[in-house]
């Protein structure tokens, strides 16, 4: 795992940016595409607006999302919406190209299996994702695994339904998921981090993030966040 400390939030975005960026062009050296998973969050919206401006293969990028609440269309709660804003509405990537958690069809654990299926029957199963960008909650919760979820033991799906958390529930790729990635990227800012950022970098497996693997991740973090 490694460790790349920028000195606030905006710098760290713009490292992480430059991560994706790559990660992008060397899936697409290799592969022909490249299929990413974004996390939601403040700092994430930066790092999104940062990588509009750089050097990556737009026509060939697919999007999928890591996780995400379910809300209305268009809710601010949505991590949808700022994606939709930030790369397709404001951006360069092909609206096509954008892959939605259906978290509006119903029944819900039928809209989770068709999710995966869909990026299946595009890319392959098992499900490889080029890179899936985490982030780190001061509970210890990344994507939505959150401590105490029956989510945590799902072993045999990629994508699922986690209970309510914060006054929402929400749908989420699983731990198989996030660990069979070519790659993972946390960004982690703010001292309220800094604690669970501390404990993932020492291999701590008692959180939801220490179950994810370590093989090829490097976290980014802010001098509030790093130990």
């Amino acid at each position: 795992m490694r460790l790349i400390v920028k000195a606030d939030a905006q710098g760290a975005a713009g490292s992480a940016a430059d991560e994706v960026a790559r990660a992008c062009r060397t899936a697409v050296a290799e592969r022909g595409r490249a299929l990413i998973a974004f996390s939601g969050g403040t700092t994430p919206w930066l790092m999104l607006g940062a990588l509009r401006d750089l050097d990556v293969p737009w026509n060939v990028v697919h999007v999928a999302q890591v996780d995400e609440r379910v809300a209305p269309p268009g809710d601010a709660l949505r991590n949808l919406t700022r994606l939709e804003e930030i790369l397709v509405r404001t951006g360069p990537l092909p609206a096509r190209q954008l892959w939605p958690m259906p978290v509006n069809d119903e029944p819900l654990a039928v809209a989770a299996a068709s999710y995966q299926s869909a990026l299946e029957a595009e890319f392959g199963a098992p499900l490889c994702f080029d890179l899936v960008q985490l982030g780190l909650g001061a509970d210890g919760h990344t994507a939505s695994l959150v401590p105490g979820d029956p989510v945590l033991d799902v072993t045999d799906r990629d994508v699922a339904l986690a209970a309510s958390y914060q006054g929402t529930t929400r749908m989420t790729l699983t731990f198989p998921a996030l660990s069979r990635a070519r790659g993972r990227l946390w960004l982690v800012t703010g001292a309220a981090k800094a604690e669970r950022l501390q404990q993932l970098l020492a291999g701590a497996a008692g959180a939801p993030a220490g179950r994810v693997s370590r093989e090829h991740a490097t976290v980014i973090a802010d001098a509030a966040a790093a130990p």
